[in-house]
């Protein structure tokens, strides 16, 4: 055999045996899990979850009565200009309480996609970029927006003072309704509205997903493989999550984010200029008069700690806040932006990493295989569960 043959040969065993071991790599049984692995799936499981923290903030944000009040006004259309749009126009509970679009459809067309608000109880920070630190003050922004709801103060307390039946919800819980005379009425009324809304969507909480069920399953002793709760692939996918992936350096805790603000190089959708994000939501939330610090909220301490010593500085330029991985099925299109239409799209930016239209891309170059990145995919599917909420509170409520 002369020299070419000898290393056409050459390559021909390496080409082997590299393809021997991509099948085994990607076919070989998932090995046990470590006791340092099994620690972090259980912070991870839905079990981990602490009971709703409190909302000083919101004096009724527990009362059963604002939570009844809110839900009705959730879903009632006549607190925009056309009488056509509700909050559960964009937050439908059909599909997790997104909309399916790329950008927010009300009466005009928002700047970014439409998060979920299943389990924002939790997390400090309201809105992609965090203009927001509690769900009352969030409730409230979307009535004004013109591209919203594109109502008034005026006319929201209007409805509510030509409605008997709200009316007297209004007084059980506030007392006296405001004189529309009086701007400083006519605010703290309107801030009041906004707690009953948020009562409400504080009982909107993810529930238990196959995940969960397995996380659980090996904590009562069983089997990392012989289980009838994840595929193989799937469980190859959770291997890649909380290791070589790297996803839980910002998905982490059970609701699977830090509730903190990263650029990822996201890239603007078309005709858009780049999103300069928290850099900007931060400066919104310090000067907002319904903030935690404001003359609104019921936080007589006035503790605020999130808000006042929240981050600052240009790493803030083009962040956006780490969304929760839970129930991701059916709430496509993806991200910020709405860039990506699949999981699979997303995933593969990520695998690139590509640098920042605007400030600097935190997240490094995954370099996985294609396999790896399905079995990634699979692996989320795995977090997908119903809300966890009594069915009457994700419908309309009867008048």
């Amino acid at each position: 055999m002369n020299r070419v043959g000898r290393i056409v040969a050459a390559l021909v065993i390496v080409a082997s045996i590299a393809a021997a071991w991509y099948g085994y790599a990607r076919l070989a049984p998932p090995r046990p899990w470590s006791d340092a692995e099994r620690a972090q799936l259980r912070s991870l499981s839905i079990d981990a979850l602490p009971a709703l923290p409190a909302d000083p903030t919101n004096a009724v944000a527990d009362d059963m009565r604002a939570a009844e009040f809110g839900h009705e006004l959730f879903f009632d259309t006549r607190f925009s200009e056309n009488g056509s749009i509700s909050c559960a126009t964009c937050h439908q509970p059909v599909r997790r309480f997104t909309d399916g679009l790329q950008t927010a459809v009300a009466l005009g067309t928002s700047a970014r996609n439409t998060p979920s608000i299943v389990g924002a109880a939790y997390s400090p920070w309201l809105y992609w970029d965090g203009r927001k630190d509690s769900q009352w003050s969030q409730a409230l922004s979307p009535l004004e927006d013109p591209a919203e709801h594109g109502s008034s103060r005026r006319q929201v307390l209007s409805v509510i003072a030509s409605d008997a039946r709200y009316r007297r919800r209004y007084e059980d819980l506030f007392g006296a309704p405001p004189r529309l005379d009086r701007p400083g009425d006519i605010d703290r009324a309107f801030a009041n509205i906004g707690k009953a809304i948020a009562a409400y969507q504080r009982r909107l909480v993810p529930g238990r997903s196959r995940f969960d069920d397995y996380v659980a399953h090996l904590e009562s002793g069983g089997d990392h493989l012989e289980q009838d709760l994840l595929s193989r692939q799937e469980i190859r996918g959770l291997a890649l999550f909380i290791g070589d992936a790297r996803c839980t350096e910002c998905h982490n805790g059970p609701l699977l984010t830090n509730n903190e603000f990263h650029n990822t190089g996201l890239l603007s959708p078309p005709g858009k200029l780049p999103d300069r994000g928290r850099i900007d939501g931060a400066s919104a939330v310090a000067t907002d008069p319904f903030n935690c610090l404001g003359s609104y909220s019921d936080d007589a301490e006035k503790s605020c700690g999130e808000l006042r010593y929240m981050r600052s500085g240009p790493e803030l330029i083009g962040a956006t806040r780490t969304p929760s991985l839970r129930n991701l099925g059916g709430t496509a299109p993806f991200q910020s932006g709405g860039q990506f239409g699949t999981l699979a799209a997303v995933l593969a930016h990520y695998n690139v990493a590509p640098d920042a239209m605007i400030g600097h891309n935190e997240a490094k170059s995954l370099g996985l295989a294609n396999w790896q990145l399905r079995d990634l995919e699979a692996f989320l599917g795995t977090l997908d569960a119903p809300v966890a909420a009594e069915a009457a509170w994700l419908a309309p409520p009867a008048r």
